[in-house]
């Protein structure tokens, strides 16, 4: 049972599908705590972010940097059992993979990683933006958005899109015990996106929030340049909530 089953009356009547089978709970999330999880760019403010949060929730976490030595520094950092490897083998050894890359390196660095990625969940987490002197502002990738690059370039991975919208700076601080936001989860498979918003769901204050598929991923991926705009007027840390869900 979820803490989501709490708000269920037990009177409520289950949805039913048109074959007549009851619905799925979408609250119903896979036991993913046995999964190992690679971040590749993690010694990045995001990168690091995460994979500390995800290491101090439980999860098996490997950093994954253009550079070995690089990877083990911030994996000795962080603490809590994180390995430091080079890309290729952070992706070898991860049974999903957040990409976490400088948008600038997006594309190659997948090109290279073809073959590790290969059968792999990727879950990309990539703002394309510019940045001039009125702020950021987004950017449109050939593909459409930057999980659809991913898509394109790793045919035979898992793509899913998520994290977008967290503050490295929330993540990467040891006295916030909960990061209060929703994640929104974009994928084509269901499983794999439950996957993810499970993932999400074991950081204390968060929800993976099913946000469609990846087709959708572009006005994600740029919300990200409102909340920049949002964190300097306010001087904040903003993140997302979805409501009445």
């Amino acid at each position: 049972m979820t803490s989501h089953d709490s708000a269920q009356t037990p009177a409520a009547t289950p949805a039913v599908t048109p074959a007549g089978t009851p619905a799925k709970d979408p609250w119903d999330l896979p036991d993913v705590s046995g999964l190992v999880v690679g971040v590749l760019g993690g010694t990045g403010p995001q990168g690091k972010g995460l994979a500390y949060r995800l290491a101090r929730a439980g999860q098996k976490v490997i950093i994954g940097s253009r550079a070995a030595e690089r990877a083990q520094a911030a994996a000795d950092e962080l603490g809590h059992g994180i390995e430091g490897f080079d890309n290729a083998e952070a992706a070898r050894r991860s049974d999903v993979v957040i990409v976490a890359v400088p948008w600038e390196g997006h594309g190659k660095t997948l090109e290279s990683l073809r073959e590790e990625l290969a059968g792999k969940l990727v879950v990309d987490c990539v703002n394309p933006l510019g940045f001039d002197k009125q702020g950021a502002y987004a950017l449109k990738p050939e593909e459409g958005s930057a999980a659809e690059q991913a898509a394109a370039l790793l045919p035979g991975s898992r793509v899913a899109a998520a994290f977008h919208h967290l503050s490295a700076v929330l993540l990467q601080d040891p006295e916030i015990e909960e990061i209060d936001t929703d994640v929104m989860v974009l994928g084509e498979e269901r499983a794999d996106v439950e996957i993810v918003q499970a993932l999400a769901g074991r950081i204390p204050g968060m929800r993976g929030i099913f946000s469609g598929r990846l087709r959708n991923a572009h006005q994600v991926e740029s919300l990200v340049a409102n909340l920049i705009s949002v964190n300097r007027r306010y001087k904040a840390h903003a993140g997302l909530r979805v409501t009445d869900v």
